[in-house]
């Protein structure tokens, strides 16, 4: 009997670490308060938005010339870190009508890191957004997408809306060339997506993609905004 009761402990902590597991890693559900990684709708409107950075000019020249020849407003989720090592970029990115949203300071996962460092991690980095200049609503994409209870609470708290995506070519390390992120990026992107790149830290053949990307989805007529016109409708 003690052996049964044993197995049936065990199987019960499995099933609560596999779901807090699915839950940490999920794209489309938290715990608590606003997730959006699309909208519902029918209307071909997409949001482009970059995480990490900023980094420096030469990437930033990068993106802000394909953007600004192409008319398109994008949402960039800055590190605090990078900001404050370049503000001056985040500067740029705000006077060009760009969206900032918060991606954290230092870029940690943010599953079992106490309340107050959560607090510090997105605070910190609220103030130099607004440091740059940006005015508008920041919204919160959490490092690597993943979430457990104390965040999305803080973020609950805070009014907080999180911002994940449903489409995602390329990652940190991609090695794909740029036609090939550009290619499967069109594929999967449907009304009311969420395009998520990583084309800071020199990555080239990211930077290359954006404006293969816009011309490939304007061409299909889809237009561009940023995820707070998106989300606002």
């Amino acid at each position: 009997m003690t052996l049964i009761i044993v197995g049936i402990c065990l199987l019960e902590l499995l099933l609560v670490l596999g779901g807090g597991y699915r839950l940490m890693n999920s794209r489309t559900v938290q715990i608590a308060g606003r997730l959006v990684d699309r909208v519902d709708t029918a209307e071909k409107v997409v949001a482009l938005t970059f995480d990490d950075g900023p980094t420096g000019e030469a990437d930033a020249d990068a993106m802000l010339q394909t953007l600004a020849d192409r008319d398109v407003r994008a949402t960039f989720y800055l590190n605090g870190n990078g900001i404050e090592r370049f503000p001056g970029v985040a500067a740029r990115l705000v006077d060009a009508g760009h969206e900032l949203g918060n991606h954290t300071w230092s870029h940690p996962r943010m599953i079992l890191l106490p309340p107050s460092e959560i607090a510090r991690q997105v605070s910190a980095t609220d103030r130099l957004i607004r440091q740059a200049g940006y005015e508008g609503e920041i919204t919160f994409r959490p490092p690597y997408g993943k979430k457990l209870l104390t965040l999305p609470l803080y973020l609950a708290a805070t009014q907080r809306t999180t911002v994940t995506w449903d489409v995602a070519a390329d990652s940190e390390d991609s090695a794909s060339s740029a036609e090939d992120l550009a290619a499967a990026t069109v594929a999967n992107t449907r009304p009311g997506s969420i395009i998520l790149l990583h084309p800071w830290y020199g990555r080239s053949a990211t930077q290359q993609a954006i404006g293969m990307i816009i011309d490939d989805l304007h061409r299909q007529g889809y237009r561009f905004v940023t995820v707070s016109e998106l989300i606002d409708g």
